[in-house]
């Protein structure tokens, strides 16, 4: 992975590092991330199974990640654990013996969570258990059928109305039993107790954007946030999506008070915009920096309420929990034609566009460090710049009227209540100029932080 390690030396808020994700080689860290995407590609994933352990044992090569086993049959709240379910081969067979589908050529083609079955059927009876998108009719859908017991092909529409009039071989060797819920987890240790929860998804088989993508992208970030001092822990979920997220806050509840941000990350390898997706609180600190961000990347952007749908943040916002939880993305889900297709395969998703999903997580980690409150130490009118030499470390004329500015509004609301978020908010100012000009006046004597 990309070497974040710098000789700069470390800021007050000891984050230096992360200038090489938020304004690094872009195409080199792209590449690594898609690089990442295409080895976990061809695994068949579900919420259980082989395909979740070799996707975290791969995750391991490049953070030591915690990989935890939780049993069928574990109460999670109003859920349970389910039996694992592993598939070895899958397919159908016409008259004459001919392979016509295929799970060796691509994992979505059986319905995931299918029980074993093998016998021959009639047409009619097989189209019973085909699974098929009449809009796009080239492409295969990604169908499961996790509480259900059931068996199932997904096939192309195009496939569908070409089948014969006869009998078929159908062969789903899989198994379902017994077994247990597999999960990653990596903590990093901060100053602080107060934790920052990052989140995505495992479960899906083949599909690159939803949700491919987050993983590479969180994996890297917490490949860098691992190598630097950091004022808040992390704590980052490699989970199956909902009973993932159930079953961590079940066996976790008394670390939830410590959670004080948290971003689930998914669908974020396309070319859209970005969206973000509120917390419950609609308020809460994480909605207020991440918007902040977006709007300071100066590129197009949505910021949407909460709604009680979508992925893991719907868990962790909870009424029992109600986390300060949000959601990036970039197309929402089900917003575009590729989503739980075929089509969200490695041409879906572009390396560059990774590498700016991941700049975004970046650089809200970074308003997260960054973010505290100061105390004037000169609070009886403007102390003088001119003479500590302020007014001369800045460049060009408007870039030195806007530091100028900057300044002055950190000094003049810097009394110990306001943040350096709340400073940016009511100026107008970037965040990354607001943090800036306090770093400058911390460095020349005019600034103290404020304890909490």
């Amino acid at each position: 992975m990309y070497d974040t390690r710098s000789n700069t030396p470390n800021t007050p808020d000891s984050t230096a590092g992360l200038a090489h994700l938020m304004h690094g080689v872009a195409d080199v860290v792209g590449q690594q991330l898609y690089h990442l995407v295409e080895q976990l590609y061809p695994l068949c994933r579900s919420i259980t199974g082989n395909g979740v352990r070799q996707t975290l044992d791969i995750l391991q090569s490049y953070i030591p990640l915690t990989v935890h086993e939780v049993p069928t049959g574990t109460k999670v709240f109003d859920w349970t654990v389910p039996r694992e379910w592993n598939i070895r081969d899958a397919y159908i067979k016409n008259d004459r013996g001919e392979r016509i589908v295929d799970f060796r050529q691509s994992n979505l083609h059986v319905l995931n969570y299918s029980v074993p079955i093998h016998k021959k059927v009639s047409l009619n009876e097989l189209k019973e258990h085909l699974f098929t998108i009449p809009e796009h009719p080239d492409r295969i859908p990604y169908r499961t059928s996790y509480y259900k017991e059931n068996w199932g092909f997904c096939i192309r529409h195009d496939q569908l109305r070409s089948l014969a009039d006869e009998d078929y071989e159908v062969c789903i060797d899989s198994s379902l039993e017994e077994g247990a819920l597999t999960y990653g987890e990596y903590f990093i240790k901060g100053e602080r107790a107060e934790e920052v929860l990052l989140s995505c998804h495992t479960c899906h088989p083949s599909l690159c954007n939803d949700n491919l993508s987050a993983i590479a992208v969180l994996t890297l970030l917490a490949q860098t946030l691992g190598r630097l001092p950091l004022r808040y822990s992390y704590r980052f979920l490699f989970i199956p999506g909902t009973i993932g997220s159930l079953t961590w806050l079940a066996r976790n509840e008394e670390k939830v008070p410590n959670i004080r941000f948290g971003l689930v990350a998914a669908g974020i390898g396309d070319a859209g915009p970005f969206t973000y997706k509120k917390s419950r609180r609609g308020d809460a600190a994480i909605d207020r920096i991440a918007a902040n961000v977006l709007k300071s990347s100066g590129k197009p952007y949505a910021i949407v309420d909460f709604s009680p749908v979508g992925y893991d943040e719907r868990q962790y916002c909870s009424p029992g929990f109600n986390m300060p939880v949000g959601c990036l993305m970039r197309t929402p889900h089900g917003c575009y034609p590729e989503y739980h297709t075929s089509a969200d395969n490695p041409d879906f998703v572009r390396p560059e566009h990774l590498a700016e999903s991941l700049s975004i997580c970046a650089a809200i980690i970074n308003g997260i460090e960054r973010n505290r409150k100061y105390i004037n130490r000169n609070p009886k009118g403007e102390p003088q710049l001119g003479r500590r030499g302020l007014y001369d470390m800045v460049g060009g004329r408007s870039d030195r009227r806007l530091r100028e500015l900057a300044m002055l509004w950190v000094l003049n609301l810097s009394d110990g209540t306001a943040s350096l978020l709340d400073i940016s908010e009511r100026s107008g100012l970037d965040f990354k100029v607001i943090a800036e000009a306090a770093d400058l006046l911390l460095t020349h004597g005019l600034l103290r932080e404020s304890p909490e």
